[in-house]
């Protein structure tokens, strides 16, 4: 696995829906780049799933966490709770998110709240907020084999039930992948 030096954090609310976690968990893999979080962050998409979804419990969320810190063993960020309260941002509550971008000087937050990340604000920290369909078209420019790898070993690891690549690729076009299932239906024979 290659590793590299640009390092991405991915926001809680790209966490928060299974079929995109596990996409962002493979793609983390691909060692393009390096994926980060925080016990925050955690915390923040487990308590809004179990608000929406009765049907899970605190104990499937907390392995899936330690599942996720397992693959990627470097990817939890911590020491950064001191710089919170100096940062400024829309919703103060994202303030963490930021915060630890900063202390694992990353170059990209990965979130579906861009305009909670103003540039304004980011750009003094070297930081970008993407979209997570950005952020995969960006890196299928990069490195087409990565995503496609990525989404390969995502599909064969959804066996109850299998998925069609139709559907998979329906699930994530539901998720705001437009330009990613774009890009990957055009692979659809290797996928």
């Amino acid at each position: 696995m290659r590793s590299s030096r640009f390092t991405v954090i991915y926001d809680a609310c790209v966490l928060y829906p299974a079929p995109l976690r596990d996409f962002l968990m493979w793609l983390g893999l691909s060692g393009r780049f390096r994926a980060r979080w925080s016990e925050q962050i955690h915390d923040e998409w487990k308590r809004n799933l179990l608000k929406n979804r009765p049907d899970l419990s605190t104990e499937q969320l907390d392995r899936t966490a330690a599942l996720m810190n397992d693959a990627i063993p470097d990817a939890i960020v911590s020491g950064h709770e001191a710089l919170i309260a100096g940062l400024t941002l829309p919703d103060p509550n994202d303030r963490h998110v930021l915060a630890a971008a900063i202390r694992c000087s990353a170059n990209v937050i990965v979130t579906f709240n861009e305009r909670d990340f103003p540039a304004a604000v980011l750009d003094e920290f070297g930081i970008e907020a993407q979209h997570p369909d950005t952020f995969v078209d960006d890196l299928f420019d990069l490195d087409p084999a990565a995503v496609i790898q990525a989404a390969q070993r995502q599909r064969k690891q959804l066996r109850h039930p299998p998925l069609d690549i139709d559907r998979y690729l329906d699930i994530m076009l539901k998720q705001g992948m437009v330009q990613t299932c774009r890009a990957l239906a055009t692979y659809r024979a290797v996928l």
